[in-house]
């Protein structure tokens, strides 16, 4: 496929110095006469506020934990918490958890929070799909519990992003993306109860969904199921909401990326060889796809020129004017927008529709804690082939910490080098004397 750079409204190039300082931890805001010793009584203290918070999940009053929680993510975002995460790994998991069961639906949207942060934090591995293993039925089971917009959200993300990180096999995956779609597009049955979902809550689960279906590399799901999906996203460009209409552009964009819709036309052709019924459905299916395609062109040209009246924040408007008009080249020439941004002064690029929905989808999840982990996440490194630029001492890769550590005349560091150089100078200068006086003894002998 062809490449087109673009300029895109959620791929804003960032300023680095602004970015470094306002996710810089307090540790790393001191003057460079910061002494190893305060450095260690800052993680301390900050090791000591974590626990604090964790012991007091297993207070009874839901206000206390969810206060907790709030400290739990405010630290999360601003630091790596990797020594932490290693010591109350299970603690910590296993409390969110009640809460997802227990809490009231702040407490359950908080807590699903923390879980992604927590499935971040450690990366893939035995831990992460843990995290994924025991926490699919809770979330599932919050679903239920209420139908409150927000809390729907912030457990779709969660499961996004646990699936995201801890899932293995390509059925995991798609057990999540189940569990997403019902909520907007159930199966009907006798014990299931139909709720209307609500603009955000269809924006979620559109979101969260094409989050998940860019790490696939071949859908499982049949020909039918993908109609079905198609069909619906399609007529989400309808809808008033206009947050509706870009989820469903940008679901649509992997769809189309993946040549879904070509697979199924081809399909139908090919299946084109048994009776004269089968050639009848078979032909049948052929058109109705390229139907539906020439449908969603429309709705998708219509959209990227749209003047106004669905929808009303100005910004909001030209990106989704933006979103159609790369959707239409890219349905007609096959170009795919390459963005940038600027990450601590380097870049970060995405040249493919599926990069730029999970690169959107992690900056929306971490919010102000994005550019931090990107500079310290390896595995958010690895997903996007990330390099980050570091500051050098000795030819190594040094966070401002010990640069500080190391640079500053007045450090501990330093001080001790210094001490050490003088030691073994005056050391050096006794040998030398003493082998002096030696060689002398000897020749007066």
């Amino acid at each position: 496929m062809g490449k087109r750079k673009t300029q895109r409204k959620n791929a804003t190039m960032l300023d680095s110095d602004d970015d470094n300082s306002s996710v810089s931890s307090s540790s790393t805001m001191h003057s460079d006469r910061m002494s190893v010793s305060g450095t260690e009584e800052v993680e301390l203290n900050k090791d000591s506020l974590l626990d604090e918070a964790v012991d007091n999940l297993y207070e009874k009053r839901g206000s206390t934990r969810e206060k907790a929680l709030a400290s739990i993510i405010e630290a999360f975002n601003s630091n790596l918490q990797h020594e932490f995460v290693e010591k109350k790994f299970a603690t910590l998991l296993h409390r969110c958890l009640n809460s997802l069961k227990k809490g009231s639906s702040k407490e359950i949207s908080l807590a699903s929070r923390t879980v992604g942060l927590l499935a971040l934090t450690i990366g893939p591995g035995d831990k992460a799909r843990e995290i994924l293993e025991e926490s699919i039925t809770p979330v599932s089971q919050a679903f239920k519990s209420g139908y409150e917009s927000s809390k729907i959200a912030s457990l779709l993300e969660c499961l996004a992003i646990i699936t995201f990180v801890g899932g293995i096999e390509p059925e995991e995956t798609e057990k999540s993306m189940q569990i997403m779609w019902q909520l907007v597009h159930p199966k009907l049955g006798s014990n299931v109860i139909t709720v209307k979902a609500s603009a955000v809550v269809i924006t979620a689960v559109v979101s969260a969904w094409s989050f998940l279906l860019t790490t696939m590399d071949r859908w499982s799901l049949s020909p039918k199921l993908w109609l079905e999906s198609i069909t619906y996203l399609s007529s989400l460009l309808d809808k008033d909401d206009r947050s509706v209409r870009i989820a469903a552009g940008e679901a649509l964009e992997v769809i189309f990326e993946m040549g879904s819709l070509e697979n199924f036309a081809t399909e139908a052709e090919g299946s084109n060889n048994g009776s004269v019924s089968e050639g009848n459905k078979s032909k049948e299916g052929l058109l109705h796809i390229q139907g539906l395609r020439a449908k969603i062109l429309n709705q998708v040209r219509d959209l990227s020129v749209e003047a106004g009246g669905k929808g009303s924040a100005k910004k909001d408007l030209n990106y989704q004017r933006s979103l159609f008009k790369d959707v239409l080249e890219f349905l007609q020439d096959g170009y795919c927008p390459e963005t940038s941004m600027k990450i601590g002064g380097e870049s970060l690029q995405t040249s493919t529709w599926s990069q730029l929905i999970q690169l959107n989808f992690l900056r929306r999840f971490l919010g102000g804690g994005f550019t931090k982990h990107m500079q310290e996440n390896e595995f958010l490194q690895d997903v996007f082939g990330f390099t980050p630029k570091r500051n050098l001492v000795g030819g190594e890769h040094v966070s401002n910490n010990l640069k500080r550590m190391y640079k500053s005349p007045n450090s501990v560091i330093n001080k001790a080098r210094t001490q050490h150089l003088n030691k073994q100078r005056m050391l050096s200068e006794g040998k030398k004397i003493g082998h002096f006086a030696v060689n002398v003894g000897d020749e007066d002998s």
